[in-house]
């Protein structure tokens, strides 16, 4: 997908100094060089790469159709993180990560991206060009293509930024169908590593907070690490990353969607000590912070064990963990056993602990 060469005889953007322009949104010309100057070179795919029809002007892309006996799988994600850029990531990367993610949870290999900008005037197109940079980096890594997408300006005041929603298309494989609606009571309950880094790296960004340790975003495209698991296991009954709302949130929502309940070890779950640390001077609780970079994986008790040694052999799972077991209730009720031998609820988050995250 080669970039096809300007067709304005004017100067080029101004990548330093220059700032968008309600003007850059009209359709024009100026509109044309955000194309042609940022986002197309930005996201020329990778060697290997399925190809679209992008840098072809057209307002969509011709892509071929998952293989006979797939489904198509479709997600699509809205980005708003304030900062823009935080320790371990950005908004550009964490949404080609996001969307990837949601697309894989449901088992299907991600195959496509779309892009939607909503850009505030008054933005420096340093901003732009360097978000648009890290989005084209994330999906060459993931071998997942931005095949279309679009601009839109807003007055200044009324944007933050930038804004950007992404949609991801995939193909799930015959026999493959997990869902939040399929835990049954004695599955496992498997985590892939560490919570709470995201949303405390964000935080600490936004808020000046200077730490012990840094506090790094886990910000990651899981594929290839469902792909693994799936190949050891089949049949995974569940599987779902906790993102907004964290760890807790998305049991809750499991539970619920499943009519069953759940019991968790809280000496299980993998809690990294500086974000135990930052959470117990903030008043927070690390079970509902969200992680962009984590999986939850729900499955039958024969199959944790081999499953769990496949997460761990993969760079993205190698803190794997089993953190509970599922339990037939139809309330749908979460119990922790804690480190100190009782019990407590792991109930649904009221309110919002940390906004503007993802």
């Amino acid at each position: 997908m080669q970039p096809s060469p300007p067709v304005f005889s004017h100067r080029a953007l101004d990548l330093k100094h220059g700032r968008i322009e309600m003007a850059h949104g009209a359709g024009g010309r100026l509109s044309a060089q955000l194309v042609q100057e940022i986002f197309l070179p930005a996201f020329e795919p990778g060697e290997g790469a399925a190809h679209g029809r992008g840098a072809q002007g057209d307002d969509a892309a011709a892509l071929p159709f998952p293989q006979a006996g797939e489904k198509l799988v479709l997600a699509t994600d809205a980005h708003v993180v304030s900062p823009l850029f935080f320790p371990g990531g950005d908004i550009g990367a964490l949404a080609v990560h996001g969307t990837i993610n949601d697309v894989a949870m449901l088992g299907a290999r991600p195959l496509y991206l779309t892009a939607s900008f909503i850009l505030e005037e008054g933005l420096p197109l340093s901003v732009l060009a360097r978000i648009a940079a890290s989005m084209g980096k994330a999906a060459r890594e993931a071998n997942v293509p931005i095949v279309a997408g679009d601009t839109k300006i807003v007055e200044r005041g009324k944007g933050d930024g930038v804004f950007i929603s992404t949609t991801g298309a995939g193909a799930q494989p015959p026999g493959i169908a997990p869902s939040g609606a399929c835990a049954r009571p004695g599955d496992a309950i498997l985590l892939s590593g560490e919570i709470g880094l995201h949303g405390l790296a964000v935080l600490s960004q936004r808020e000046g907070f200077q730490f012990q340790s840094e506090l790094v975003s886990d910000s990651a495209a899981l594929h290839t690490l469902v792909a693994a698991m799936l190949a050891a296991a089949p049949g995974i009954h569940v599987l779902r990353d906790p993102t907004r709302g964290g760890l807790g949130n998305t049991l809750n929502e499991i539970a619920q969607q499943s009519g069953v309940g759940m019991i968790l070890d809280e000496s299980a779950i993998p809690i990294p000590g500086a974000v135990a640390a930052a959470c117990e001077i903030l008043g927070l609780d690390p079970l509902y912070i969200a992680n962009e970079g984590k999986l939850i994986a729900l499955c039958a008790e024969e199959d944790a064990a081999p499953l769990l040694n496949v997460m761990r052999a993969h760079p993205l799972g190698r803190d794997s963990a089993r953190i509970g077991t599922v339990l037939a209730d139809p309330r749908g009720f979460i119990r922790m056993q804690t480190r100190l031998g009782g019990e407590r609820m792991v109930d649904w988050l009221f309110g919002e602990q940390l906004p503007r995250i993802c």
